[in-house]
Order: C-alpha cells, then structure tokens, then sequence
C-alpha cells in the first residue's frame, strides 16, 4: 500500500562470560547503544542455550520489521502515535522526519532500548522485547554519533566485539578497515568524525547481519568522507536479501540508496511509498500575476499556499485536472508546475505554513500578505 496523507491530516550473542567480562560487555553495548534489550533479557540470554547457526539471508513471508500501533508518550503527549509499519524483506527504506518527528523514538523502540507505552515491534519474526540471542546476532545498528570505547584502539574494540557474535568475519571486518585505510593501532579518541563512522560500519557489518538499522549514520561528516560512507553503504546493500533502515538528514544520500520511503509529521506516519511515487505525487505549481495575484479556492491536496512578489506558489499532493482548471480560472500571466527532486518535495511537504516573503526592492522591502490553507 501507497500511502501519502496530507502534513496536517488526522545486537550479539553472549555466550559464556566470567562476571567481569559480563561487566565490561554490559558497559560496552550501553556506551554504542546498542543494548538489544534490559539488563534482564541479556542474564535470561546468559541461561539460553545458543542455537545452530542458521542459514544466512533465508527469505521469509513476514517482513523484516514491522510495527503494530506502536505508541510512545513523554509528558503526556505521543511523540509516536499508533505506527503501523511493514518494512518487506530486501527494501531500503529512509525513515524521514524534521527533528522532534518521532524518528530516533522509533528506532530506539525497534532495537529495545525504549519500552512502548502501546503497541508492539517485530523485527524478523520476533517480537522485540522477547528477542532470541541468534536473532539479535541478525540485527546490526549504527548509532547516531558513533559512540565508540575512545580508550581502545581499532584492533582492540575488533577483538572485544567478535567473541559476541557466532557469524562474525574477520576478513570482512579487515577489508572494510583496509579499504578506509584507517590505522588499527589507533585510538579511537584520535580518530576524525569520519573515521569513527567507518569503523562504526565494519563493526556493523562484519558480522553479516540480514537487518541493519542506520541512526543518521552521516551526520557531521564532510562530503568526501559521507560519498565513501554511502557507496561503501551501497555495495553492503547490493548482498542479496539485507534490508536497510536507514534514518538521515541529508536527502540526497537517502534518495541515491532508498527504494522505499516513510515520513513522520509530529509522531505520525504521514507518508509510506517508494520513494519516486511520491516524489510524483507532489507538485509546486507557480502562477505568476501581472499584478496582485489573486487567491486560489480551497481544495483538496493543497499543502501550502504563499505569494511571493507578483507569484503565488502552491505545493500540490496529487495534481489533477481540477487544480489546473482553478489555476487558469484566476488568469494569471503564466502557469508552471515544477517537479520536485525528494528533498525539496520533503521541505515543501513538512514545513507547514509560512508567513510571505519579503520582496527587496531598491533597498526596501516590500512584503504581501497571503493566506495560506491547510491540506484538506
């Protein structure tokens, strides 16, 4: 299903460990936050016998993660209300929202670090407060930030990490640090921003996961280093039957990776499609007036309406006839509709209404007033 609703419209397996380095792990996964669940569900893992290894990448009917009414409250009021959510198998799906949307909530209850208030999240089949340890093993999560041990060295934090996993390879691990060429004798304290980051994903990805669950993996890194982040990103994806959560800012990178994408509008999942449906859907449609423009009717679809000097811009969820035929009945000088690439129709679909912009002329400026409606 295809779902686009107007802005404003109702990780490892333990295995046996001496109580120090049950400790030390404990701290471990809390500081990369990637506790797959309560201190409790980890001493019930400790008491589980471990399972045979299964098959990597086995394509099951269920999808890889899935929400039903999943709800969080803070101070009375949802940040995350009612998620239905089903990512399938394979997808690439950006998770989009302005901050304080409902993303990171989310994601913080899909890996077991925030309880829901309402609802539930199956990740691979399993309910995620009752996570087997060789399902945890199938899921990897890069924080945003990339919380890392500072004091350990590239080989160190390696050598701490694969003892928790039953699939982890070495050689994956060694070509991702290779091809970085990051130094592994280094601290983690003295790394850069983006070298933390491409540690954070020979971390994730070494040890095979068929789930990875991204936090804004890119956030603060420079151009260069966020390109070799997303290609790196890309050939990852390309290993039959992984699915990708990935959660950004930056829509350029989501568009180049994403098939499928999601977007909250104040704790609500307004927008579930792939990612070229939707850019589809949304249309700027510009009427330039020789004079004062005139104001458009009320209608459906209308997500914004502003005049901006001698224009009046409209954003358009599903533009049809009916738009068109209002827009030539105001006789403006000229009508154009503008496709919009994914991060201006996610701007233009999530600020809301705005005031008119100032128009500068000859030193002053000159502002109109303009009505704006919301999306019916």
């Amino acid at each position: 299903m295809n779902l686009i609703h107007p802005p404003d419209k109702p990780a490892g397996v333990f295995s046996c460990l001496s109580k120090r380095a049950f400790e030390v792990a404990i701290r471990f996964f809390f500081s990369m936050s990637m506790l797959p669940g309560s201190v409790r569900a980890i001493l019930n893992d400790l008491q589980t016998p471990m399972k045979a290894t299964p098959p990597p990448f086995p394509m099951p009917s269920a999808p890889a993660i899935e929400t039903r009414g999943l709800t969080k409250y803070y101070g009375g009021r949802p940040v995350v209300h009612a998620l239905d959510l089903r990512i399938p198998v394979g997808c690439v799906y950006g998770f989009l929202g302005r901050n304080g949307a409902g993303k990171s909530t989310t994601i913080r209850m899909l890996t077991g670090m925030l309880h829901p208030d309402a609802g539930e999240a199956i990740l691979l089949g399993e309910n995620v407060a009752d996570l087997a340890p060789a399902t945890r093993a199938r899921v990897a999560y890069i924080a945003e930030g990339h919380p890392l041990y500072g004091g350990m060295t590239i080989d160190a934090l390696e050598r701490f990490t694969r003892p928790f996993y039953t699939r982890w390879s070495p050689s994956l691990f060694a070509q991702i640090i290779d091809h970085f060429e990051l130094p592994r004798r280094k601290r983690i304290r003295k790394l850069s921003n983006g070298q933390r980051a491409q540690v954070s994903l020979a971390l994730a990805v070494a040890p095979d996961p068929e789930l990875l669950i991204l936090d804004d993996p890119t956030l603060g890194l420079d151009t260069v280093v966020r390109r070799d982040f997303l290609e790196s990103l890309i050939q990852i994806i390309q290993r039959e039957g992984r699915t990708i959560l990935f959660s950004s800012h930056v829509l350029g990178d989501v568009e180049r990776v994403a098939d499928r994408i999601g977007i909250m509008v104040d704790g609500v999942l307004r927008v579930d499609c792939p990612t070229e449906h939707f850019k589809q859907c949304l249309r700027k449609v510009v009427l330039e007036f020789a004079g004062t423009p005139k104001p458009f009717p009320q209608m459906e679809g209308i997500v914004s309406d502003r005049v901006v000097g001698q224009r009046r811009e409209l954003v358009i969820v599903n533009y049809v006839d009916a738009h068109r035929e209002a827009a030539e009945s105001l006789g403006p000088a000229s009508i154009e509709v503008v496709e919009l690439n994914l991060e201006d129709a996610f701007i233009e679909y999530t600020r809301g209404p705005r005031r008119s912009l100032p128009v500068f002329d000859g030193g002053e400026a000159h502002v109109q007033s303009a009505g704006v409606q919301g999306a019916a």
